[in-house]
């Protein structure tokens, strides 16, 4: 039987995680980091900073895999993510087997938490379906958490809910119901397709983390200027990771 630990690890800092997240790293016998390529190299070495600092256990493997790569080219988008998790989902299978055979405590540390705009679980479960598997999850610092501490703002209006959706979604228009809106993968600053007037916003980028930057206020005057610094993290980094609140305002 595989134990599989999917571990949230907030957006990487070594200092967002919790301590049940500590020693679950700690009693695992294998901890795999999937390797992005090239241009996203700081993100592995960002899960191997978090286990310098946190892992004490000499008896567990720290084990690197080369990710596959999703087919941007498919015009079936659910299809094509579909296959790039079954692609996944070997390749854990293969390393797993190779480390630790059919009997084995292996974890993940997952950006966020794994519950929220992660698939790591429907990987999981894919791989439950080719060798015996228990997963449990370690919550972690979402991006949403980070992005309202890092602003201090509250998340929610008085009694009013809150839509999380995403880049692909918004460009569709403002969600009908409700007043404040977190969008994550955006990767197009969709914010820009809105009709401005009566919208606050609240961007982050690498928030939490040594190279985070933070831009609010109305969406009006602020989109250009959040564009610009994106494209400058993006251009020095080779990946960005950011979020945004929109609210609607009071005339």
């Amino acid at each position: 039987m595989i134990d599989l630990t999917l571990i949230g690890i907030g957006t990487g800092n070594p200092d967002h995680l919790t301590l049940q997240a500590i020693k679950a790293m700690n009693v695992a016998d294998l901890i795999l980091i999937p390797l992005k390529g090239g241009d996203k190299s700081d993100l592995a070495g960002l899960r191997q900073a978090i286990c310098d600092t946190h892992l004490n256990n000499p008896d567990t493997k720290v084990l690197g895999f080369d990710l596959p790569i999703r087919d941007t080219a498919n015009a079936d988008y659910h299809q094509g993510v579909d296959d790039w998790h079954d692609a996944i989902a070997d390749v854990w299978l293969r390393e797993i087997m190779a480390a630790t055979g059919v009997s084995g405590r292996v974890a993940l540390l997952i950006w966020g938490d794994p519950s929220l705009y992660d698939s790591t679980l429907r990987i999981a479960d894919r791989l439950g379906r080719k060798v015996a598997l228990t997963t449990r999850v370690i919550p972690g610092i979402t991006a949403i958490q980070a992005l309202c501490a890092a602003h201090a703002i509250p998340l929610n209006d008085i009694g009013a809910p809150v839509l999380i959706t995403t880049g692909r979604q918004l460009r569709s228009g403002w969600p009908k119901g409700v007043e404040t809106i977190v969008v994550m993968l955006d990767g197009n600053c969709t914010f820009q397709t809105l009709p401005p007037d009566g919208i606050a916003i609240w961007w982050g980028a690498c928030v939490g983390m040594e190279a985070e930057v933070l831009r609010a206020g109305p969406l009006a005057t602020m989109a250009q200027d959040i564009i610009a610094a994106r494209a400058d993290l993006r251009a020095r980094h080779g990946w960005v990771m950011d979020i945004y609140l929109l609210r609607r305002t009071a005339a």
